[in-house]
């Protein structure tokens, strides 16, 4: 633990992130889903979509450009296909339904697809992807996202980070769980960057001049660059595609930031697809095959400067069960933050900050 940081047990954390959603007016079990939602975020390492996020997304809600109580529905497309309407609500609520949507509809006809619009920005991609692994599904989670990146060759902002996750369910062996943005970095760890007045490596983002920096801050304002250069540019787009052009949902550049334009609802896109895992050999045999495959992966001749190898997911999970036992690692910056979002709704949460030992 670092000296301005404190470790805070993840029940402890959710309850004080339950109670500011709940003060900033979602509704008990929404307020619930979407701290746990954001302190898994934190157990897994991805600070940077964390409770650190709370009060930009409280302020969203002021703002009125957030819905705290969406009235979220499912249209019925296809057999194997739905739409959600989020209602403009967080996109978490609308991810979960729409994930758990795709598993209905795949338990019926061997795989789900569904859209989602009129969403917001949803959080860790991996909560959804793990959310059918739990269920005993293969997913893909796609999202499209306000502006970070350019178009390959451009100098502003066009495409956005737009994670793509993908989720395996295992056997005996750890799943695959994939959770990756289309920048070299995600655009959030550049954001807490900034709040901490610290740098970044060079070759990560371009300022609003379009030259190279590793100020953070002036990152931020500029854009993060795709990773692998023309390749990951292309595959941003087409996340805007699939999540944002073919579901209804903005796209294109009009995905609005959640931290400089309250204009108006983001309108994001998301796109959900649940397979079952027994289409074509049965469940016990594909639990097999998949404990084979990481078995025959860890098993590859180690380069130079490697210990072990991981599947994608692991150092996630090894987080988890590290900060499960030692805590959550909170700047000060973030506790004050809360603090100061507990004082605007006349709550006292600033005792509730109890280091673990």
């Amino acid at each position: 633990m670092k000296m301005n940081e404190t470790n805070m047990n993840y029940k402890d954390l959710t309850d004080i992130a339950t109670r500011l959603f709940e003060g900033g007016g979602l509704r008990s079990e929404d307020a619930t889903i979407v701290a746990r939602d954001l302190v898994a975020a934190n157990l897994r390492g991805l600070d940077s979509h964390g409770v650190s996020r709370i009060p930009m997304y409280l302020e969203r809600i002021r703002r009125k450009v957030v819905n705290p109580q969406p009235n979220i529905q499912i249209q019925k497309v296809t057999s194997a296909v739905s739409l959600v309407d989020g209602d403009d609500g967080m996109g978490f609520l609308a991810g979960h339904k729409a994930m758990e949507e795709a598993i209905r509809l795949a338990k019926e006809s061997g795989i789900g697809l569904v859209g989602v619009r009129r969403s917001t920005h949803y959080g860790m991609a991996a909560l959804y992807v793990k959310q059918a692994i739990e269920a005993g599904y293969i997913s893909l989670a796609y999202t499209n996202s306000s502006p970070a990146i350019p178009v390959w060759g451009g100098r502003s902002t066009f495409l956005g980070a737009s994670p793509f996750a993908a989720g395996v369910p295992g056997g005996k062996e750890a799943p695959y769980v994939l959770d990756m943005a289309m920048t070299v970095i995600a655009r959030g760890k550049i954001r807490l960057a900034a709040t901490h007045g610290e740098s970044i490596p060079p070759g990560l983002a371009l300022d609003s001049d379009g030259a190279p920096t590793t100020d953070a801050k002036k990152a931020f304002e500029g854009v993060c660059l795709p990773f692998g250069g023309a390749k990951g540019s292309a595959l941003a787009m087409l996340m805007d595609l699939l999540a944002g052009v073919l579901t209804g949902a903005n796209y294109g550049g009009e995905v609005k930031s959640l931290y400089f334009d309250h204009s108006e609802p983001q309108n994001v896109g998301h796109l959900f697809i649940a397979i079952r895992p027994d289409l074509f050999v049965s469940k016990d045999e594909f639990a097999d095959r998949m404990d084979t495959f990481v078995k025959r992966a860890k098993d590859v001749p180690l380069a130079q400067g490697f210990d072990e190898i991981l599947i994608p997911g692991e150092p996630e999970e090894r987080t988890t069960i590290k900060r499960l036992e030692t805590g959550i690692p909170l700047t000060q910056e973030v506790i004050q933050s809360l603090c100061e979002e507990g004082e605007r709704q006349g709550i006292e949460i600033s005792n509730m900050f109890h280091a673990i030992n």
